[in-house]
């Protein structure tokens, strides 16, 4: 039998069955998934719990075989749980997982743990037989496409709710975007929010200072500072930055991702796209669709570009290449490439100004 991990509540609520496998490559959701069942083992009788790690090819399967078979200290029910984190039994261990689920008594419940498996693992004997005396639960990663609704249910689970209509849709797309790929982190951020906030209405100014207060700080702040044209304290969060043992491969990436999006929003433009419609496309939200909005009018194509150049260039920097026209330690050329940025959101474009021409690296 083979359930999502969304359904695995409901199919334990019309009662256990006597063996669960979880298998899957998101952590968060298999520990919540694994977290269900040992609650549900709790509340139906099963008092005692003996857990098994299988850590290589000489595992010794006779312990999980005699422990299926044996009965607990006071007669109680048991719950065994096998972890197998390789996915790989071996050939011993798929003999003996199918010999377990042919001998499987009752009184014992079982939870097997298994990272993501492939077409093959899936098809082996010994994972069938446990499908077969019991339930699948897949674990996949909860995809971009389907974050903010997870989000929203999350919040919603926790006593909040974001507006409805296109504020709270776009609240939930900054939250998402914040967090995408890394769903404990996210589970991380919905409890800080919990912690902060009464339950109730939140407004996109509160998800926004949560949300940055957790993903590195200070680093989007210093592209924050460029992007209002605040060269004092640019350089000075730059200059701290280095200070404090940043990394200058995230400094450089943060800075493209600004100027990145700054020349996607100016070719949206240029085609003919009004600029709230760009920077909805570009994915830009808060604070910074404010100082895009800000800078946008005053940078044409041309600047837009150049600034794409140098930080490529930048990035062979941040990497150990070189430039002839750059200099060679990586922070100073993050210095030219925030300076460069600062010139280029400050000045109005000349007419008939020329395109820079593009730059090249050389290790």
């Amino acid at each position: 039998m083979q359930v999502r991990s969304d359904q695995l509540p409901q199919q334990l609520a019309r009662g256990l069955k006597p063996l669960y496998v979880i298998h899957g490559d998101e952590p968060l959701l298999a520990q919540e998934a694994g977290d269900a069942v040992r609650a549900a083992a709790r509340a139906a009788g099963y008092s005692e719990r003996e857990v098994f790690t299988v850590s290589g090819a000489h595992f010794d399967w006779s312990g999980v075989l005699g422990a299926a078979q044996s009965m607990g200290l006071f007669g109680d029910q048991k719950l065994i749980e096998i972890r197998i984190p390789s996915g790989k039994p071996g050939k011993d261990g798929s003999a003996a997982l199918q010999q377990y689920c042919d001998l499987l008594p009752e009184g014992v419940l079982t939870l097997v743990h298994l990272p993501r498996l492939d077409r093959q693992q899936l098809q082996g004997a010994w994972f069938q037989a446990l499908e077969r005396v019991g339930v699948s639960v897949r674990v996949d990663p909860i995809e971009r496409a389907q974050l903010p609704a997870w989000i929203a249910q999350r919040l919603a689970a926790q006593g909040q709710r974001l507006p409805a209509g296109e504020a709270g849709q776009q609240a939930l797309a900054f939250f998402a975007d914040r967090v995408e790929g890394n769903l404990l982190a996210a589970h991380q951020e919905l409890q800080k929010l919990a912690l902060l906030y009464p339950g109730g209405e939140l407004g996109f100014e509160q998800i926004e200072e949560a949300v940055l207060d957790v993903a590195r700080f200070d680093v989007f702040k210093l592209g924050t500072a460029v992007l209002a044209g605040q060269a004092g304290r640019a350089l000075r969060m730059l200059d701290g930055l280095k200070a404090e043992g940043e990394a200058a491969v995230l400094v450089h990436w943060t800075l493209a991702d600004d100027i990145r999006a700054l020349a996607r929003v100016r070719a949206a433009m240029d085609e003919g796209k009004p600029l709230p419609m760009a920077l909805r496309e570009a994915r830009v939200w808060g604070e910074k669709e404010r100082l895009f909005e800000r800078v946008l009018p005053g940078l044409d194509g041309g600047k837009a570009q150049a600034l794409v150049a140098a930080a490529s260039v930048c990035d062979g920097l941040v990497k150990g290449l070189r430039h002839p026209d750059w200099p060679e330690d990586a922070w100073d050329g993050l210095r030219r490439l925030v300076l460069m940025t600062l010139d280029a959101v400050a000045t109005p474009p000349r007419r008939g100004q020329p395109a820079p021409a593009p730059l090249t690296l050389k290790a």
